[in-house]
């Protein structure tokens, strides 16, 4: 039991350690190839060029309306901080995340009009867990059922048309998917909405409110189902396949096992680690794909959040912020497989 602790205790200072250097590459990456100065100093121009125009009618003087507009680009400079170089503005921030202190976003704001960054981020939070949590669980029922069925016609007709769809699943892209699911089922057909969260005006009541966010996260839940069950399927079948030809198999079934029962106990058992592995890492992995099909169906999550934050007002804070978040949720996955394993393969605590 010890060695089992100080292995988990092990493999959690790890894991941080990556958390932190993950955040790291982040910020060099924004920060020393100028990227974060160019999206800013963008912003800024854009900026100055709306307040120059509006000012032109007011001030005649051309003197005069260049030495406001300068003005204006030293206030928009501090403001975004391109008065500091870029590790000055950046660095910091990796601390402050680390100690969960999100800080404000500068554009970005909640429905009710807060500017804290934890606010934000828990307000989009619910609707991102809610497409990520019934994608796993379709996939995971499907996918294992399917996959082990596989198992046992290796070499069939369906057999072959399941190896096929994962290999056209693995391939398609999910934002792709997505808008060709919106010309189907929403403009040729009219079945679902065509993306957002509620209707307008949305609903009142709570019962219908549920009802209707239900429905415009159809076709968000089938992309992201559609796009991730293919790979699980062939590789819960692949993993089946290298079980079932065990000795242990073969002599449970020569002692005359039923089928179900060598299925669940001397096959299904023995593949379950990697087969949750598959899962858990599939969920976590999931996340990074929510950023292109929230922002497909405009679904106001996390993965929409992330892409207003680069695509709209830049707002580093909220980038690391994310960053942050979206790590903290692949080692909080690899850390809860860790226990699993314990729990599902005995010789790993031998």
């Amino acid at each position: 039991m010890l060695s089992i602790v100080k292995t988990l205790a092990v493999r959690f200072v790890t894991l941080v350690g990556v958390l932190v250097v993950v955040l790291l590459l982040l910020v060099v990456s924004l920060g020393a190839t100028g990227f974060s100065d160019d999206l800013l100093n963008a912003q800024v121009n854009q900026e100055l060029l709306v307040y120059r125009i509006s000012q032109a009618n007011a001030i005649k003087d051309p003197l005069a309306l260049q030495f406001a507009v300068e003005q204006k680009q030293k206030e928009l400079e501090s403001f975004y901080g391109l008065d500091q170089s870029w590790y000055r503005r950046l660095l910091p921030q990796v601390g402050r995340v680390l100690r969960l202190d999100l800080g404000n976003a500068r554009s970005l704001r909640t429905a009710d009009g807060s500017s804290k960054v934890s606010d934000i981020v828990l307000e989009r939070l619910p609707y991102t867990l809610m497409l990520l949590l019934t994608t796993s669980l379709i996939t995971a029922v499907i996918g294992i059922t399917v996959g082990v069925r596989m198992a046992t016609k290796v070499g069939s007709r369906s057999d072959r048309s399941i190896a096929y769809f994962s290999a056209i699943s693995f391939a398609v892209p999910g934002w792709w998917l997505g808008i060709l699911f919106i010309l189907v089922f929403a403009f040729k057909l009219n079945w679902l909405p065509a993306g957002g969260m509620y209707s307008t005006p949305p609903p009142e009541t709570q019962p219908e409110r549920f009802f209707d966010l239900a429905k415009h996260a159809i076709l968000p839940i089938a992309t992201l189902v559609l796009v991730s069950i293919g790979p699980y399927i062939y590789g819960v079948r692949t993993l089946t396949v290298s079980v079932a030809q065990e000795d242990h198999v073969v002599l449970a079934r020569a002692k005359g096992l039923p089928e179900k029962v060598v299925t669940r106990r001397h096959i299904l058992r023995v593949a379950a680690p990697p087969i949750v592995t598959g899962l858990v890492l599939g969920l976590a992995g999931t996340i990074s794909g929510a950023i292109l099909i929230e922002t497909v169906f405009n679904w106001r999550g996390m993965g929409r959040l992330y892409y207003d934050s680069i695509s709209g007002t830049p707002d580093e804070g909220v980038v690391v912020a994310l960053t942050f978040l979206f790590t903290l949720i692949y080692v909080v996955a690899r850390f809860i497989l860790d226990i699993l394993y314990v729990l599902l393969d005995p010789r790993v605590r031998i």
